[in-house]
């Protein structure tokens, strides 16, 4: 740990600090560039946009351009540190946006005292931007400032703690339930961890066919139930009618388990408990709410995921994200709706069934790599998200009506 941790302090100090710059796309050696860059020929695209709104897109870098932003209220598994402290992160998220969908990107982090100020911070340089990405801000207040800013802004806001977990845990959980001969409409779900994550990942099930009665939600006082009087409006929707009450009681039978909680939460002797070939996702992280060693040695007929890239079916975020926004700024649609997430859904679900190319195989290290138990989400490394991952999600832009452009008939084709 003290070799990585000095690993990462080198790559983040040398051979420049930080991780992102800004570069030039067109010619500027000149006279007569600097001329059109700037005065007198930059009057030119001025007056046609403020003729044209529109316009923005066809002269300037705004159909291009991600803005992540975050106040530091929740940063990775570190908690609130501030905004400062979270500025590496953010550009980490700009680098992803940059080598997966060629995304420029920009951080930026806010100082505030209110949630209001943050949003009305953000909706007043909304305009700037293609979309923005929200990130690291702790629940409750990522969903009043995301509910806000999705209605004061023209174009698509996604907090991808809340919906990217949700879009790759619910992809590689169909796949598991598939592959395990259960239906998702029948499952039996116990989640572990109330916060924007575990309540995202399990709207997000319902919209792909999981049903509310059978989810039960735990937080740290336990079992989230109706006669319950200290839970808030985003826990009571998952309020189950129940006398159970201890997580040794709902994980009775139960197909599904998804945390997004803390470590080693989950025992062996509770896996025990739970259905034939059940499903674990533990998806905290450094360390998962059970380790696969500890949950495989009790139980031979489970598929496991995990959030770390060193166990098989790595829940990561990075599978979605970058091709949503690529998707959503090529349509140029004004929102990320519930069907383009759900197209995302089955796009990344649908590569892991198909043939892995030898590319995939060297970058991630793998042998081989085949559908099944061991493998049921792709690789972040596969070239194949971008063009079917972000072509889906354009296309429900286009079919829902939030697209403001028609795409060209050979879109990520």
């Amino acid at each position: 740990m003290s070799d990585l941790r000095q690993q990462a302090l080198d790559y983040h100090a040398f051979p420049k600090p930080g991780k992102i710059s800004i570069e030039l796309t067109t010619s500027a050696e000149t006279a007569d560039d600097l001329s059109l860059a700037y005065s007198p020929g930059v009057a030119e695209p001025v007056r046609e946009i403020a003729a044209n709104p529109d316009d923005v897109y066809k002269y300037t870098a705004k159909g291009n351009l991600v803005a992540v932003i975050t106040n530091g209220s929740a940063i990775l598994g570190l908690g609130n540190l501030g905004p400062l402290a979270s500025k590496p992160v953010m550009e980490g998220k700009a680098l992803l946006f940059k080598r997966f969908a060629n995304l420029d990107s920009i951080d930026i982090e806010v100082k505030h005292r209110t949630p209001e100020e943050f949003i009305n911070t953000v909706a007043n340089i909304a305009d700037t931007f293609g979309g923005i990405n929200l990130e690291d801000i702790k629940a409750p207040e990522c969903f009043i400032i995301e509910k806000e800013l999705k209605q004061r802004c023209s174009i698509p806001v996604f907090h991808d703690d809340q919906h990217g977990t949700a879009i790759v845990t619910a992809a590689g959980m169909i796949n598991a339930l598939d592959i395990q001969g259960k239906k998702i409409e029948e499952a039996k779900i116990v989640c572990m961890g109330a916060g924007a994550a575990a309540i995202a990942c399990m709207e997000l099930l319902i919209q792909c066919g999981a049903l509310r009665e059978k989810i039960y939600m735990l937080d740290r006082k336990g079992v989230i139930h109706t006669r319950r009087d200290d839970i808030n409006e985003y826990k009571q929707r998952f309020a189950n009618n129940t006398d159970q009450r201890t997580l040794q009681d709902v994980i009775t039978g139960a197909d599904v388990f998804v945390g997004v909680s803390g470590p080693d939460v989950l025992s062996a002797e509770d896996v025990k408990l739970m259905a034939p070939n059940p499903v674990i996702f533990a998806c905290s992280n450094p360390d998962p709410e059970i380790k696969p060693d500890v949950a495989h040695a009790v139980r031979d007929d489970l598929i496991m995921a995990t959030g770390r890239s060193d166990y098989p079916n790595q829940v990561n975020n990075v599978l979605c994200f970058p091709f949503i926004f690529r998707g959503a700024l090529d349509a140029r649609a004004t929102e990320i709706n519930e069907e383009m997430k759900v197209a995302a859904v089955h796009a990344i679900r649908e590569i892991a069934k198909e043939p892995v190319p030898e590319s995939v195989l060297v970058a991630s290290g793998s042998t081989s790599l085949e559908f099944g138990k061991g493998y049921i989400i792709p690789k972040p490394m596969d070239p194949r998200l971008l063009k079917k991952v972000a072509g889906a999600v354009a296309r429900a832009a286009v079919a829902t009506g939030v697209a403001q452009i028609e795409l060209p008939d050979d879109y990520m084709v």
